[in-house]
């Protein structure tokens, strides 16, 4: 499995001491969502995303009222960009009729995940990511579970400004 994405320059906020204190364990429930499977570049991401956007007010599930989610099964850095695989998700409670936007239902499923909080920019993201990976994983003495890093976004741009979106990363565990 590869590890998800990295790139921007370092966040001083990102120390190891600090974000060490903030991993936690938990079991998390399995979830039922709707998902669009994004293929290809990822710069063409926002266009999934518009896509996923739409469908979504077609069937009234605004982020308020569904969780939203993104699988995230690829590295941007490690893979070609024809290569590249991520889910962009959300959370329901009823299948998901056939239409034209290619969504589909799929299943996140329940275990315990490590999680770890990450507030501020989408660009500093893959730090926190390399920091589960690389720092805690190997000293927490816990296996990977078969499934990718998931992360569920609490509160995201344009609801809030960019330095404030809230992110949990989950990495799903033994």
């Amino acid at each position: 499995m590869s590890r998800p994405p990295g790139g921007a320059a370092p966040d001083p906020d990102l120390t190891v001491d600090r974000l060490s204190e903030d991993v936690t364990i938990v079991v998390f429930e399995e979830t039922r969502v709707a998902a669009i499977e994004h293929r290809g570049d990822p710069k063409l991401t926002g266009n999934s995303v518009r896509k996923f956007i739409e469908w979504r007010k077609q069937n009234d599930l605004p982020p308020r009222v569904s969780a939203t989610f993104n699988i995230l099964y690829d590295n941007p850095d490690e893979v070609p960009p024809e290569d590249y695989r991520l889910d962009i998700c959300a959370a329901i409670h009823r299948g998901v009729a056939e239409n034209p936007f290619g969504v589909v239902e799929k299943t996140i499923p329940g275990g315990r995940c490590a999680v770890l909080r990450h507030i501020g920019s989408h660009d500093t993201l893959g730090e926190a990511v390399r920091f589960l990976y690389a720092t805690w994983l190997p000293a927490s003495g816990e296996e990977l579970r078969d499934f990718p890093l998931y992360i569920q976004r609490i509160s995201f741009f344009p609801d809030v400004p960019e330095h404030e979106a809230v992110i949990d990363i989950f990495l799903p565990l033994q």
